[in-house]
C-alpha cells in the first residue's frame, strides 16, 4: 500500500481543558477552536487535537515526539518561557545525548510527556 499522507494528527487529552489550552498557546501553537470540548493546535504543518477528556491511564501513557531543527536552541526557548513557574505540574528535563541524536523533555499540565529531539542525520528517525 502506498501512503500519500499529508499529516498525522494525534488526539491528546487534558485534565483541565482551559489550562491546557493556555499552556499550548504559551508554548507557541496556534489554536483553532473546533467545539466547546476540542481544539486543534498547530505550528506550520504539524498539529494535534486537544480534547476535554481525561483518563488517567491514557494520559499517563501518552508521549509525543516532535522533531526540531536545533534542540539546544529549542531548549533555551523552552526555559525562557518559564512554563514550570506558570503551570504547577509542568516539568522540563534538559537535553540528553543518545547514539541517534539529542532530545529534551516536557511534561504538560496533565502529565503528557513531550519529546523534542533532533536526529544526527535526516534519515535517523526512519525505520
Amino acid at each position: 500500500m502506498e501512503h500519500k499522507a499529508i499529516s498525522i494528527r494525534p488526539f491528546i487529552g487534558a485534565k483541565d481543558f482551559e489550562l491546557s489550552r493556555r499552556f499550548y498557546r504559551d508554548l507557541g501553537f496556534q489554536e483553532s477552536v473546533l467545539s466547546y470540548n476540542m481544539s486543534y493546535f498547530n505550528t506550520r504543518e504539524l498539529g494535534f487535537y486537544l480534547q476535554d477528556a481525561y483518563v488517567r491511564d491514557w494520559i499517563d501513557n501518552t508521549m509525543v515526539f516532535m522533531e526540531v531543527e536545533d534542540v539546544t536552541r529549542f531548549w533555551n526557548e523552552l526555559v525562557a518561557l518559564d512554563l514550570s513557574t506558570k503551570y504547577q505540574d509542568v516539568r522540563l528535563t534538559p537535553v540528553r545525548t543518545y547514539d541517534w541524536g539529542r532530545e529534551c523533555f516536557l511534561h504538560d499540565p496533565s502529565g503528557i510527556l513531550w519529546h523534542f529531539g533532533e536526529f544526527y542525520n535526516s534519515t535517523a528517525g526512519e525505520v
